[in-house]
């Protein structure tokens, strides 16, 4: 069996959830090759390279790659795919975007969003919001897999993969890159932190989420939301945490003023350790927490930053 696993690149440089990838990759079994694909990613290709267990890094660097649009992005790894049984990626913006198109061109079936590995064709996947774990077996000679990054602990570094360039370069008139705005924070990247601390509509409004700053600051922690304070209006989409938001499992977990709907707990249910706070003693949040603190949290807040 060989295994190709789509690197996953933020601003140029190799992205944490990359090393999960290829943890998932280990689990199935065979020959392991990275692809970084993109422009002026030599670095992120030396950095596949010390991933355990990966045998070759493939490296396309041309402009046309360099947004990593699902077009040209598919086009290269359908003329890659020929000489693989799996090719995995993250189930991020980018493998949701990329694999689904791979997979048409192949005519093959998807499996997405694969959070463990009984064999080299069978796999467990969430359904119903993670209420429900499916076992699915895949008869296709390609293997197309976007991986759940949250059910596989990182490779660590130590590896010394080969590097090879990959001279493919496909056209692409069907799509462009026009523009990104990215929100710009000093805090950890919400996806990968390992302390995450989240408001929900209890927090009352927009303002109120400044009472968590002083706690995510001393903690190095990351703010998230639930979607019922995104679509209230409080913070922006890119602070959701749940099963249209970002899927998380940090070492801590600190949800305050929110409830526990099923969605939010399907993006965060896997942290080590979960801390609620909410005021009400029956909020479904508190059968999957850790610990509970039930009260007023415009009191806990600021007593708690105090403590720390």
């Amino acid at each position: 069996m060989s295994i190709l696993v789509l690197a996953d690149l933020h601003e140029g440089q190799l992205a944490g959830a990359t090393a999960h990838v290829v943890a998932a990759a280990k689990a199935i079994g065979g020959d392991i090759d990275v692809l970084v694909a993109g422009e002026g990613v030599q670095a992120a290709a030396e950095a596949a390279a010390k991933l355990d267990g990966v045998s070759k890094v493939r490296v396309a660097d041309n402009a046309v790659y360099a947004h990593q649009l699902a077009e040209p992005m598919g086009a290269l790894l359908v003329e890659l795919a020929d000489g693989y049984t799996h090719v995995l990626a993250s189930a991020s913006t980018t493998g949701k975007n990329v694999l689904p198109r791979l997979a048409a061109l192949k005519d093959v079936s998807q499996l997405s969003d694969v959070l463990a590995v009984d064999s080299a064709d069978t796999f467990k996947r969430p359904i119903y919001a993670g209420n429900a774990i499916a076992t699915v077996k895949s008869d296709d000679a390609l293997k197309v897999i976007t991986v759940r990054t949250t059910g596989f602990d990182a490779v660590g570094d130590g590896g010394s993969a080969t590097i090879e360039a990959v001279d493919t370069v496909v056209d692409n008139a069907q799509s462009s890159f026009v523009k990104q705005e990215l929100a710009e924070s000093d805090r950890p990247e919400l996806g990968g932190a390992k302390v995450v601390i989240s408001g929900g509509r209890g927090m009352g409004n927009g303002e109120n989420f400044k009472l968590l700053d002083g706690i995510a600051d001393k903690l190095g922690a990351a703010i998230g939301a639930s979607r019922a304070a995104v679509d209230a209006g409080f913070v922006p989409n890119d602070m959701q945490v749940g099963q249209t938001g970002k899927i998380v499992a940090p070492e801590l977990y600190i949800a305050v003023g929110i409830s526990g709907a099923i969605q939010h707990l399907a993006g965060m249910k896997d942290s080590k350790v979960i801390v609620a706070i909410n005021k009400d003693d029956e909020a479904p949040i508190f059968q999957v927490a850790d610990y509970g603190l039930v009260g007023d949290l415009f009191e806990i807040l600021p007593e708690l930053e105090g403590k720390l």
